[in-house]
């Protein structure tokens, strides 16, 4: 499965390259990438894991950049 989510109150691109590398690292995870630019995550994973993905996905943006937020 395959989703684009909005990210609010991203301000670093190096934060974001930092957030995509740890979100690529989770188990289940077959791409992920962190737009800065047009503040959009996209995560494709395994259809059984996805959801619990996508939550540890945003706990790591918000590890990373306290203000950032993603929209579901």
């Amino acid at each position: 499965m395959k989703k684009i989510y909005k990210i609010n109150d991203l301000d670093c691109a190096h934060c974001a390259a930092k957030m995509e590398e740890k979100i690529k690292g989770l188990d289940g995870v077959i791409n992920a990438n962190v737009n800065f630019i047009a503040q959009k995550l996209t995560i494709e994973a395994q259809d059984g894991v996805f959801d619990e993905v996508v939550k540890k996905a945003a706990a790591i943006c918000k590890e990373i950049e306290p203000d950032c937020t993603v929209e579901f």
